[in-house]
Parts: structure tokens; sequence; C-alpha cells
């Protein structure tokens, strides 16, 4: 493989928007382990003064997932074999509260390229903005993939 070239930091992936729906969240907290009711249940939800059931802290990460191939399709025109790919890391920075009913719409960017061990180990970093429907910020993503190159040197 070769080196993922510097020149794709700045690159803006495709932006995806989305419904956020009571059923998938519901889906989400039983997967999670979550018992809060206020992450199943909507009168819960308003009891603690959210206008519907809150979107749980790590759910934006999934939002870019789930089309399958094309969620990773962005890897594939770097010429990344996707069989060498490990998810390296992942950060959140929340500005506001996402709940059922709001549109949200993921802009991915690729924020840094960079190597280690001879190569052996790249480094792509990707930073998604979310924001709801009306341009509100909802949070940051950020996220560390790491690329192993098995022909390179360690």
């Amino acid at each position: 493989m070769a080196a993922i070239d510097p020149a794709v930091i700045g690159t803006e992936l495709p932006a995806r928007t989305v419904d956020v729906e009571r059923g998938r969240l519901r889906s989400f907290a039983s997967a999670i382990g979550e018992t809060d009711a206020v992450y199943s249940d909507v009168d819960a939800a308003r009891a603690a003064g959210h206008a519907d059931l809150p979107v749980p802290p790590t759910f934006l990460f999934g939002l870019g997932l789930g089309r399958g191939a094309a969620d990773f399709a962005w890897l594939a025109e770097l010429g990344v074999d996707l069989r060498h790919v490990l998810h390296g890391e992942q950060s959140f920075t929340y500005h506001a509260v996402a709940h059922a009913g709001d549109t949200l719409t993921l802009a991915p960017k690729i924020t840094d390229v960079f190597a280690k061990r001879g190569g052996a180990l790249q480094f792509l970093v990707r930073e998604t903005e979310v924001r709801r429907a009306d341009g509100t910020p909802i949070a940051e993503l950020k996220e560390t993939i790491v690329v192993r190159d098995p022909g390179a040197g360690t």
C-alpha cells in the first residue's frame, strides 16, 4: 500500500442528513444497556425537561454509519485496503442535546494524516461537525483511523 497523501488534509467528505427516530434511539439505549427511562420513555424524557427522547452521548457516531460499503467509500478512494483498518480513537465535543424528531446534518472533513513506525502504521483523522437543520451546532466528532501496511517495516 502506498502512503496516504497528506494533500487530502482539508478534504470535505459528502455530508449526510439524517432524521433522529425514537425507535432507533430506543434500540441504541437497549443495545448499550442504558436503563435510565429518559432514553426510552417519552413521558420520562419530558418530565426531565427534554422535548422528546434525548440522543445518548455516543449515538452520534453511529449516525454516520448504516449505508454498508458506502460508509467506507472515502477510504477506498484513498487507496486504503479496508482489511487493514482499525478504529483507533473517538472523541466528542457537545454543544447542545439533540432529540428524537431532529434532523441532523453530519459534515465530515479529513483534518490530519500522519505515519508511525516507518510507515507501517498510517493515521487518518476525520472530524465531523453535527448541526440541527436550523444550523444549531450539536457536536463535533473526531475519530482516528489506523491503517496497517503489512508490507512496510516496523
